[in-house]
């Protein structure tokens, strides 16, 4: 049984039973108990090869919304299993340790930016996805780092807004589309680590290779960027160009998906501005391991839960971003 001291740390960390195959029971607990594993990209390796999907955040909350599966286990960050529940009320969402949150999302507290709305009345509120399901309740419109300059692009050029939370994100989008939307000033602590020096670095030894950089990245980084995108859109790219070696500047797990799509190609992860790591980890992410999803799935707990009304809020600029990108 699950003791009452794991769950006041937040998470089930039950010690797996010596001899259990955690690959195959994972898959056995999932078809047993019509249940989907979705990943991010940026959990390790070995989870996103356990999982059922693997992609960007809103996208798995998509694909887990036409699912008919009961119970969606969402491999990823706090912020992502409360989209699956905004998207898919009435099936279970599971997350394999309660604790994963993520230093963007948590740099925009909904109380925080309920009075900064109210200090600017007349700003329309534009929130990236990795945000909170409270702060996503008191936006307009939600964007993701694909479709983020098209929703922005589709207001009046006049048009008063506020940003949030990322300010890199936000800075890249004053750029591109000439404006000067009011920003939050947060951040995600994996892409403001980047290190300039390094990537210089990385530029002259590999002459030849291409770097890719997520627009939450600096501004530093991301001009010296050869292509700048999503993740998935990071991924595209490097299938389809004729380049050998690519330097990538956004949180290592996804190096993973890469090398599996494209052997033939190098891939060298962005190191952090400090550290002996070559790579840059997000720890939240890497919270999910293959123990953790074992007995998520076996106790199915710990579960995501929002109340009704709040659902209803927070799905409504999700929606309205929807079919603005249709």
């Amino acid at each position: 049984m699950v003791k009452q001291e794991w769950i006041e740390k937040g998470y089930v960390d039950e010690k797996v039973p010596e001899g259990v195959e955690l690959r195959s029971e994972i898959r056995r607990l999932c078809k047993d108990k019509n249940a989907v594993i979705l990943a991010h990209y940026y959990t390790a390796g070995e989870i996103q090869d356990v999982a059922d999907f693997v992609g960007d955040s809103l996208a798995l909350a998509q694909i887990a919304e036409k699912t008919t599966a009961d119970i969606l286990v969402m491999c990823g960050v706090h912020f992502m299993a409360e989209t699956n529940k905004i998207l898919s009320p009435d099936k279970k969402v599971l997350i394999p340790d309660l604790n994963a949150g993520c230093s963007l999302a948590e740099s925009c507290p909904a109380e925080e930016l309920a009075k900064f709305k109210t200090e600017h009345p007349g700003y329309k509120v534009v929130a990236y996805v990795n945000t909170s399901a409270a702060v996503k309740a008191l936006t307009d419109i939600v964007v993701t780092s694909t479709n983020a300059r098209a929703v922005v692009d589709s207001f009046p050029k006049d048009e008063k807004i506020i940003f949030a939370p990322d300010k890199n994100l936000g800075g890249y989008l004053n750029a591109v589309t000439h404006r000067n939307m009011l920003l939050w000033n947060g951040g995600c602590h994996v892409h403001e680590q980047f290190s300039i020096e390094k990537i210089v670095e990385l530029k002259s030894a590999h002459k030849e290779a291409k770097v890719l950089a997520h627009p939450e990245c600096k501004s530093g980084v991301l001009a010296l960027a050869d292509f700048i995108g999503s993740t998935a859109a990071i991924l595209t790219y490097a299938e389809q160009s004729e380049a050998k070696e690519f330097i990538v500047a956004t949180e290592s797990g996804i190096l993973h998906e890469m090398q599996k799509r494209c052997p033939e190609k190098n891939f060298i992860p962005v190191p952090p501005t400090t550290g002996p790591c070559a790579c840059n980890e997000c720890g939240y992410m890497r919270l999910n391991t293959l123990e953790k999803l074992y007995n998520t799935l076996k106790y199915e707990w710990p579960t995501v839960e929002l109340d009704e009304s709040l659902i209803e809020e927070a799905k409504r600029p999700i929606v309205r971003m929807l079919e603005l990108s249709k």
